[in-house]
């Protein structure tokens, strides 16, 4: 077993990392290609949805133990295919994709389904969300049918949302849980408020309806004027969540990839919208920084992305062993929509991907994933650690024909901007009709009640 040591923290373009089952040349698009396509195929070896009896977009659970996966990660999971696609041109995983984002949509035509009420939390719709802009900003094939563009899903999801916001405590911002029932209805977190804020950035980016930047300004910043944003040594810094049990007065210090990717997404489609408002592109930056400091940590070359809040400890749970995937494409969108960004950006996605490369070399095959991408295999795989070298990887072909469409750059997914506007935000339960073989049975289950009573009776009186 061959492993490449400190040269995978240097951003060459032609870096080259040898593996088991892997050999990848991130300046080579042929080599690229052929890495993710094992990588994506790897990892849709944990979902089964498209069989025979299962449920079309889910992965294993429910969540009762460590071999499981939240609902949303699905969404998340979808979402990095429709990214290998554009990278690659392979749609083979095309059919399954449009199979999962159509199955998993609720009655009211938006991503919230009955079946997930008991953990739907608001980032739970917005990454299912994100998968449809995704496609929709890729011109990825609609589903067809009755169902929903791809467009009108997420403004589904976005009118849906708006009914989340909550003026009585902290001054605004949206609860994490959509439901009170929910354990952490008492929190407002980044990744619920900053991946709404995204939503409408991207929806403003699309269709160029003002309203939908009005109230990415809204969200930005009461998120800026929460503890949820403090800057301390001229660096921002973006924490976790924060508690309405005492009126958000303080914060979880909790740092995680995805919440600065979330942020960084939105303002970087913010910047675009307002045709390069220097305001934006400072925040940009600002979340850039922030990141840079503390996502690749110059002990491993400062290149090389790691999750530092769980990764040296090795306790990443499911949830957080997908994290780097979201900031790795993220950042590479980025600088399309900002292109002042892309010499920061880039050595640190080339960098990342290589090194992500030479540590899949775990589990029966000789090249799963695992999450730390400065060392050897750690023994960990899973949905996550796959979808993370997929994103990363795939990152380094990002490229402006593949920048995100809007309907002014041939946007074809037609949107409706009263989409689920009739949404209850109540949980309902489903019933089904009742039928007339319904209505006998439980006319023979009365009569039988009837008779035990009656018998019964009898029995005690003698």
């Amino acid at each position: 077993m061959k492993f490449i040591t400190s040269s995978i923290l240097t951003p060459l373009a032609g870096l080259l990392s040898v593996v088991n089952g892997l050999t990848l040349d991130v300046s080579s698009a042929d080599s690229v290609k052929s890495v993710t396509s094992t990588l994506a195929y790897d990892m849709m070896t944990y979902y089964s949805g498209n069989q025979t009896g299962q449920v079309p977009g889910i992965l294993p659970g429910p969540c009762e133990s460590t071999a499981c996966y939240y609902w949303w990660e699905a969404g998340a999971m979808f979402a990095s295919l429709i990214n290998y696609w554009q990278y690659t041109g392979d749609s083979t995983y095309n059919p399954v994709v449009s199979q999962a984002l159509a199955f998993q949509i609720g009655p009211d035509e938006n991503y919230n389904p009955p079946n997930q009420s008991k953990n739907m939390g608001v980032d739970d719709q917005a990454f299912w969300a994100f998968a449809a802009l995704d496609a929709a900003e890729a011109n990825f094939p609609e589903a067809g049918g009755d169902i929903p563009s791809w467009i009108a899903l997420v403004q589904a999801v976005f009118n849906f949302q708006k009914d989340l916001w909550d003026d009585a405590t902290c001054g605004g911002g949206m609860r994490w849980q959509v439901y009170s029932f929910n354990a952490g209805y008492n929190l407002k977190n980044t990744i619920s408020n900053g991946g709404n804020f995204q939503l409408a950035a991207r929806l403003a980016y699309y269709t160029g309806n003002q309203s939908y930047a009005d109230w990415a300004v809204q969200m930005w910043d009461w998120m800026a004027a929460s503890p949820l944003f403090q800057t301390q040594d001229g660096n921002l810094y973006i924490w976790d969540n924060t508690n309405t049990d005492n009126n958000c007065i303080d914060v979880a210090h909790y740092a995680w990839t995805y919440n600065y990717g979330t942020m960084l997404m939105g303002a970087a489609y913010m910047y675009n919208f307002t045709n390069g408002d220097a305001m934006w592109e400072q925040r940009v930056q600002d979340i850039l920084n922030g990141a840079y400091l503390l996502f690749f940590p110059t002990e491993y070359g400062g290149n090389v992305m790691s999750e530092f809040q769980c990764e040296p400890a090795s306790n990443c749970n499911n949830d957080q062993s997908s994290f780097k995937a979201y900031l790795s494409r993220w950042m590479a969108v980025t600088t399309l929509l900002v292109p002042s960004t892309y010499d920061t950006i880039m050595p640190k996605l080339t960098a990342s991907a290589a090194a992500a490369a030479q540590q899949c070399t775990g589990g029966d095959n000789g090249r799963m994933c695992g999450r730390r991408w400065y060392a050897s295999w750690d023994g960990t795989s899973g949905v996550g650690q796959q979808m993370q070298a997929l994103s990363v990887i795939g990152a380094t072909q990002i490229n402006s024909g593949i920048a995100p469409k809007s309907i002014k750059t041939g946007g074809t997914s037609k949107g409706d901007p009263n989409a689920g506007s009739d949404a209850n935000a109540s949980p309902s339960v489903t019933t089904s009709k009742i039928t007339t073989a319904d209505k006998a049975g439980a006319g023979i289950l009365t009569v039988l009640c009837i008779f035990i009573v009656i018998g019964g009776s009898v029995w005690i009186i003698l």
